[in-house]
C-alpha cells in the first residue's frame, strides 16, 4: 500500500483545519476579552515578575503565543512598554504556550473529542445568531475549540500508519540514529516547520501526533520542540521588520531569549531528558523511551519544565539582555522630512485602541514641540535656542531685535494644515474601527481638542506677528516697549512649557503653567488700563492703540491655548477645559 498525493493532501488539509480552529478560537477570545487583556498588558508590567505573569495569563487565555508576542511588539512600537517589560511578558508567553500542548496531549489523546466536537459546532453556530456580541464571541470560541479537535482527529487519521508503511520508519531511522547530529537535524526541522506553518501550536500538534504514531522517538520529538521555540520568534521579527527600533528590539530580544534557552538545553540535553523520563514515570505513565503512547505526555512535561526553567534562569538577566539588544539595534532618530508627513501614524497602529491612541498622542506632541513651537517663536522674532536657554526673558528680548520676516500663513499651509487633517482622520478611524471605552473616547476627544487649539494658536500668532515686526524697531519707545513686554510674556510661557515637556513629573513646572494661565486671564484688565493711559497722554497714535487692543486679546488667547495644549498632551487636563459631548461621537465627525 502506497502513500499517495491524495493522502498527503488530506494530511495538509487536516493541519489546515487545526490551524483554522486555533486561529478562530484565538480571534474570538481576543474579541471577547481583548480590551481587558490589553489593559492588563499595559498596567501589570511594573516589575519583571508581574510581566511574566501577565504574559503567561494572556497566552493561556487566548491560546496563542504569537498573538501575545505581536501585541507586545505593537505596544513596544507605540512606546507603551519598555524593553525590559516587553522581555518579561515574552518570557511569560513562552510558559503560557505550554498550555496548548497539555490541551492536545490530554484532550486530544486521552479523551475522545470527536463524538462531541460536531455538537459543539452546532451549539456555537446557534450562539453566533444572538444579538449580544458577547454571546456571539462565545459561540465563535466554541466553534474554534471544536474545529481544533476535529482537525486534530483528522490529523491523527491522515498520519500514515507505520505498520502499513514500514518504509517510512526505515527512511526516518536513517536520520534518528546519528547521535547528537540527529538532535540538531530535528531541531532544524522543528524550526523550519514552525516558520512555514507560522504556528508553534500547530507544529507541536504535528509533533505529538508523529510521536503517538511511532514516527519519531522521544529524544527527536524533544529536539523538534526546541526548534519550535526558535521558529515561533520569526512571526514577531517579521512584524517588526517595518516597525521602529523599539519593536525591532523587542523581536530580537524574543529571539535571543529563546536561542539562549535552546543552547543551554542542548548542552544538558540527555541528562534533562532522563529527568523528564523520571518525572513521567512518577505520574504513573510508562517510560517515553519504551512506549510511544507515553511520549505526548512526556513531551508536554519537557516543554513545560524547559520553559519554566529557562525563564527562571534568565529572569535575572533581563537588563543585560536588554542592553545587548540595544547594542544590536541602535536607536534611530526620526528622519528629517517635511513635517506634514506623519511620523507615528500608520495602519498597523490601528490594530489596537491603545496603540492607536498612543500614536495620536506622539504625533500631536511632535507637531506641538516642533512646528507650533517654531512658528510661535519665529513669528515673534525669537530664537528657539534662547527660549530653551537660561538667559532671562528680559535679556532674550533685548538681544532679539532682528525681524525674521516669517510668513506665518505659509508655514501653516506647509507644516501644519496637512498633518492636522491626518491626525483628525486617524482619530476618527480609531473611534470608528474599535469599540472604545468611555475613557478611551474621552482621551481621543482631548487630543482632537488639543490639535484644534494648535490651529487657533497659529491664527492668534499670525495677527500678533505682523505688528510685532512693524513696531520691533519703532521710533516710538512706548509702543516698542509694550510689544516687547508681549514677547517677554510669550518667552516665559514657552520656556516653562519646554521645561514641563522635559520633566512632566515635576509639579513645580505644572504649577507655574497654571499661574501663567491665570496671569494671562488677569492681564486683560491691566493691559486695557495701560493702553488707556498711553492714549490719554497721547504717547501713542490712534492706529497704535487699535493694534494694541486687538493684540492684547490675541496675546492672552495665545498664552491660554499654549498652556491648555501642554496640559492636555503632557499633564493632567485643567478642570476648566470641558470637552463637548458631541466630540465623543465619532459618527458625527467629518474629515475634510
Amino acid at each position: 500500500m502506497t502513500y499517495g498525493i491524495t493522502d498527503f493532501l488530506q494530511l495538509i488539509g487536516a493541519l489546515g483545519l487545526f490551524l483554522f480552529g486555533m486561529s478562530f478560537m484565538s480571534d474570538a477570545l481576543l474579541r471577547l476579552a481583548g480590551n481587558r487583556m490589553r489593559s492588563i498588558l499595559s498596567t501589570m508590567t511594573s516589575n519583571k515578575f508581574l510581566g511574566i505573569f501577565t504574559g503567561f495569563l494572556i497566552t493561556s487565555v487566548i491560546q496563542s503565543s504569537s498573538a501575545t508576542t505581536l501585541m507586545v511588539v505593537s505596544f513596544s512600537n507605540a512606546s507603551l512598554l519598555t524593553l525590559p517589560e516587553a522581555i518579561s511578558v515574552i518570557m511569560g508567553a513562552n510558559i503560557g504556550t505550554t498550555v496548548t500542548a497539555w490541551l492536545i496531549a490530554i484532550l486530544g489523546f486521552k479523551v475522545s473529542m470527536s463524538s462531541i466536537a460536531l455538537p459543539l459546532v452546532g451549539l456555537g453556530l446557534l450562539m453566533t445568531f444572538a444579538k449580544k456580541d458577547r454571546l456571539k464571541y462565545q459561540g465563535e470560541f466554541i466553534i474554534g475549540f471544536a474545529l481544533l479537535f476535529i482537525g486534530l482527529q483528522f490529523l491523527k487519521e491522515a498520519m500514515p500508519d507505520i505498520n502499513e508503511h514500514p518504509g517510512i520508519l526505515e527512511f526516518l531511522q536513517n536520520y534518528t540514529d546519528s547521535g547528537f547530529w540527529s538532535v540538531l537535524l530535528f531541531l532544524l526541522i522543528g524550526t523550519l516547520l514552525t516558520v512555514v506553518i507560522q504556528s508553534s501550536s500547530a507544529t507541536m500538534a504535528l509533533t505529538l501526533v508523529m510521536t503517538a504514531e511511532g514516527w519519531i522517538p522521544f529524544d527527536m520529538a524533544a529536539a523538534m520542540v526546541l526548534g519550535e521555540n526558535i521558529g515561533t520568534t520569526i512571526t514577531a521579527n517579521i512584524a517588526a521588520f517595518v516597525a521602529n527600533f523599539r519593536a525591532k528590539r523587542t523581536a530580537r530580544a524574543h529571539l535571543i531569549f529563546n536561542l539562549i534557552g535552546v543552547v543551554w538545553m542542548l548542552v544538558f540535553f540527555y541528562p534533562f531528558l532522563r529527568l523528564i523520563d523520571w518525572i513521567t514515570q512518577q505520574t504513573g505513565a510508562s517510560s517515553p523511551y519504551l512506549t510511544a503512547a507515553a511520549i505526548p505526555i512526556a513531551i508536554s512535561i519537557f516543554h513545560t519544565v524547559f520553559n519554566i526553567t529557562n525563564t527562571f534562569l534568565l529572569v535575572w538577566f533581563i537588563n543585560p539582555i536588554a542592553k545587548l539588544v540595544e547594542r544590536l539595534v541602535p536607536e534611530k532618530a526620526i528622519p528629517e522630512r517635511a513635517i506634514e508627513e506623519p511620523k507615528f501614524l500608520n495602519k498597523k497602529m490601528l490594530s489596537y485602541p491603545e496603540t492607536a491612541i498612543a500614536s495620536l498622542e506622539k504625533e500631536s506632541k511632535y507637531l506641538y514641540k516642533r512646528a507650533i513651537f517654531k512658528i510661535v517663536a519665529h513669528a515673534l522674532n525669537i530664537h528657539r535656542d534662547d527660549i530653551k536657554s537660561e538667559i532671562k526673558p528680559k535679556e532674550v528680548i533685548k538681544k532679539s531685535t532682528e525681524d525674521f520676516g516669517v510668513d506665518v500663513r505659509d508655514l501653516y499651509m506647509r507644516k501644519v494644515k496637512s498633518i492636522y487633517g491626518q491626525i483628525i482622520r486617524f482619530a476618527v478611524l480609531t473611534q470608528s474601527s474599535h469599540k472604545l471605552s468611555t475613557e478611551q473616547n474621552r482621551r481621543i476627544a482631548e487630543i482632537k481638542l488639543a490639535n484644534r487649539k494648535m490651529v487657533e494658536i497659529i491664527r492668534d500668532v499670525l495677527e500678533l506677528s505682523m505688528n510685532v515686526s512693524k513696531y520691533l524697531n519703532s521710533d516710538n519707545p512706548h509702543i516698542q516697549k509694550t510689544y516687547n513686554s508681549f514677547r517677554k510674556k510669550v518667552v516665559k510661557v514657552l520656556r516653562v512649557i519646554y521645561l514641563f515637556r522635559k520633566d512632566k513629573e515635576n509639579e513645580l513646572h505644572h504649577k507655574k503653567l497654571l499661574e501663567l494661565k491665570n496671569e494671562a486671564m488677569e492681564n486683560i484688565y491691566h493691559s486695557n488700563r495701560e493702553i488707556d493711559r498711553l492714549i490719554r497722554k497721547e504717547l501713542i497714535s490712534t492706529d497704535m492703540a487699535s493694534s494694541l487692543v486687538n493684540d492684547s486679546d490675541n496675546l492672552n488667547d495665545l498664552i491660554e491655548k499654549l498652556i491648555e495644549v501642554a496640559d492636555i498632551l503632557y499633564g493632567i487636563m485643567d478642570p476648566l477645559l470641558n470637552v463637548p459631548h458631541e466630540v465623543l461621537q465619532p459618527e458625527k465627525e467629518k474629515v475634510a
